[in-house]
């Protein structure tokens, strides 16, 4: 299937960041990108928490972004661009999900459903939660530690850091995800959540 003209038009305004293009980007993959992730979790027989999946989806759209639109940029229009970004993202997901991110796989999901029933911690736990991640940020500079400490120690959602650190809330969630993995290379311990 070639390129449409819709998909034609949005890709050029993109590309010439018109107003509200990236905007009406999202609107239009954003259902692709969620299917795309969840398919190649489950073909690699892993349970996604909703944050991981958020953290993924962030990850295909940071991507297309990155190095201003280069993703798009060096699509040809030799087929339809819902198929071109299916491929995209899953490689793009593949690659993350290879590259450390730790989703539970769907034969450990039994075991770990007891402690999915109670969404709320303990008072004894969050403390402790408390306690590692303000020992964790030690390592942390910048605006990593900010988004850590707003995230685990005052609960703000990714929308509300990205207000408070000027920065889109898609972006938050990958920030949240290297800054573990900094942690967690550095040998000092994994941030609570």
């Amino acid at each position: 299937m070639a390129l449409s003209e819709i998909d034609r038009s949005l890709l050029d305004r993109c590309l010439n960041r018109k107003p509200r293009a990236w905007e009406d980007f999202v609107d239009r993959f954003m259902g692709l990108v969620v299917h795309v992730v969840n398919h190649t979790a489950q073909a690699r027989s892993m349970r996604l928490s909703p944050e991981d999946r958020d953290d993924l989806i962030a990850e295909v759209f940071l991507e297309v972004l990155r190095n201003d639109f280069a993703l798009l940029r060096n699509f040809r229009g030799q087929s339809s661009l819902a198929t071109y970004l299916t491929v995209v993202a899953r490689r793009i997901v593949v690659r993350e999900l290879l590259a450390g991110k730790s989703p539970l796989r769907l034969t450990d999901a039994a075991e770990h459903a007891g402690a999915a029933a109670d969404p709320q911690p303990s008072v004894e736990t969050r403390l402790a939660n408390h306690d590692e991640v303000q020992r964790l940020l030690d390592g942390l500079q910048g605006i990593e530690a900010d988004v850590v400490r707003l995230y685990h120690l005052e609960g703000k959602s990714y929308r509300e850091i990205g207000a408070a650190v000027g920065l889109p809330e898609n972006s938050i969630g990958p920030i949240l995800s290297r800054a573990r993995g900094r942690m967690r290379r550095a040998g000092i311990g994994q941030a609570a959540g």
